[in-house]
């Protein structure tokens, strides 16, 4: 008779453990949720000499003012080829 009743003491005590290992582990992935929900939360900091959005949207938005009919000559907006003063092809000389 002693067997049976080490035998339920041990098992009730593996169910406690359990229990409480399971209980630690939900309570750790609470506290993990609570602290990244707050994290999200806060306003990004902006660092010294990094860009500022809403500079950067002004200046987009001053560069959308291009001519209508830009000169297709991407080599020249690059600045690795001249650009054609008129735009056209200089003409060959005659002989």
């Amino acid at each position: 008779m002693k067997t049976e009743i080490s035998t339920a003491s041990h098992t009730m005590q593996r169910v406690r453990v359990g229990l409480i290992g399971l209980a630690a582990v939900v309570l750790l992935i609470g506290l993990a949720s609570a602290i990244f929900s707050a994290a999200s939360q806060e306003r990004p900091v902006a660092a010294i000499d990094s860009p500022k959005a809403d500079a950067i949207a002004n200046m987009t938005l001053a560069n959308n003012n291009l001519p209508a009919t830009a000169p297709n000559e991407p080599l020249a907006e690059l600045g690795v080829a001249p650009a054609t003063a008129n735009g056209a092809a200089p003409a060959a000389p005659h002989q």
